[in-house]
């Protein structure tokens, strides 16, 4: 399997390559040079398959023989360390639950595949070091320290924006030391990810040979269609339609999921629910991509105005904006919608949302007009634990802190406060 960049102006490379790069040399994202459906006996017999053997069969084609067959397997089942159930919130609808996990975010399962992939890559290398850059609006940061945390030969450092993350956020992303740093920024999400695209394209840093583990990185991104093909595996005996709705930021979960679909996986329609950074929803209504400036929300893992991952989308629909329309839709909603949803779906059945799922549940509400008689799923991508100063307020409960969380709680928070580019170089330089 060879990768491309989406700007079309760098040699294409393996997916090694692709993984320690992290972008393109041209400032573009990779993307596989083909996507070829999986056979439909796999389909036919999913729900005999472990997930386990279900992401085997899904990534396989992505790594190549660039990993044994027997490490990939072995890569796959420590990814896997934890369960995704869906939970039915009222008829017809289902959260699938993606915080079972190490930090309790969907992003356990990026971080861990490709923290697993660069430690194989790095095995050989007795002298030189791989360094993680990261820029993380929530959720990111605190999986990727979990991942990485005490990986040989890969140093880890996460910008993350200063009053911008929950205190439990922070503490994740803040606490671990050994080989994993914080860099907290006088700005928002992104300009730290501007920082971070930066840094890659700076001659100057080469020698610390920089790539990326947000979901510009294709080990980061690709096995979030994972939890597409287990919700399928759990709803096929229903034989329904399926709407999936995505709460979405940087949109990597949902462009997972349509990775999934040109695979194979009989999925009917696609929501991208957003707060009011609604680049996407725009988009859908006038063809213009035209990015602002990102706003603080409840929601804040989604405060994204530049989503790096719609460019793939853009990729797989061929920029057609009625095929978009075909598979794809994207609504925008408040922050009061967004409590509101909260308040109701806990008063059906006493389920705990937090804001990310709520928006998700409420654009999945919409779509399901035009689909009466499908299934509705929408991701709930962290615990609510991990808001739990809009979730305590809101529903007016107090919620039980696990045992992931607790670990964290009571650690210092070492971090470094930069303010512009020449901040980082320093930092990364010394």
């Amino acid at each position: 399997m060879k990768y491309y960049s989406l700007n079309h102006n760098a040699p294409k490379v393996s997916f090694k390559e692709a993984v320690i790069q992290g972008l393109a040399t041209d400032k573009g994202l990779y993307f596989p040079e083909t996507i070829t459906p999986i056979p439909q006996d796999f389909f036919d017999n999913i729900e005999n398959l472990s997930n386990e053997e279900i992401a085997f069969h899904a990534i396989q084609q992505f790594v190549g023989d660039e990993i044994p067959t027997a490490i990939l397997k072995e890569i796959i089942d420590e990814t896997l360390c934890f369960d995704f159930p869906l939970v039915a919130v009222e008829k017809g609808i289902y959260s699938l639950e993606l915080f079972h996990g190490p930090t309790m975010a969907f992003k356990d399962v990026g971080a861990r595949f490709m923290s697993r992939c660069l430690a194989y890559f790095n095995k050989d290398k007795k002298d030189s070091k791989n360094t993680v850059l990261v820029a993380t609006s929530g959720d990111t940061g605190g999986a990727v320290a979990s991942g990485f945390l005490g990986v040989a030969g890969v140093e880890v450092v996460i910008l993350y924006p200063s009053g911008k993350v929950s205190d439990i956020q922070e503490k994740q992303l803040t606490t671990l030391g050994q080989n994993i740093k914080a860099l907290e920024v006088d700005g928002v999400f992104d300009d730290c990810q501007d920082m971070v695209k930066k840094a890659f394209l700076d001659e100057s840093l080469k020698h610390k040979n920089l790539t990326s583990a947000n979901s510009i990185n294709i080990a980061r991104w690709l096995p979030q269609m994972f939890y597409f093909f287990f919700a399928y595996k759990a709803l096929k005996k229903q034989k329904k339609e399926l709407v999936f709705s995505c709460p979405s930021g940087n949109f990597g979960n949902i462009c997972a999921g349509i990775i999934a679909k040109k695979l194979g996986l009989p999925i009917q329609h696609f929501v991208a629910s957003t707060n009011i950074n609604d680049t996407v929803p725009r988009f859908l209504e006038n063809g213009v991509f035209d990015p602002n400036p990102s706003i603080a929300t409840i929601s804040n893992a989604m405060d994204v105005g530049n989503p790096s991952n719609f460019i793939r989308i853009q990729e797989m629909y061929q920029n057609d904006l009625e095929l978009f329309k075909k598979d794809f839709s994207s609504y925008t909603f408040t922050d009061e919608e967004t409590k509101i949803a909260m308040k109701t779906i806990f008063e059906i059945d006493g389920y705990i949302a937090e804001p990310h799922g709520a928006v998700g549940y409420l654009g999945l509400k919409k779509e399901m007009k035009n689909y009466p008689n499908a299934i509705g799923i929408f991701l709930e991508t962290a615990h609510p634990i991990k808001f739990l100063d809009v979730v305590e307020p809101i529903l007016n409960v107090k919620l039980p802190i696990p045992a992931q969380i607790e670990s964290v709680m009571n650690k210092e928070k070492v971090s470094t406060k930069i303010s512009a580019y020449e901040d980082l170089k320093t930092f990364l330089a010394s």
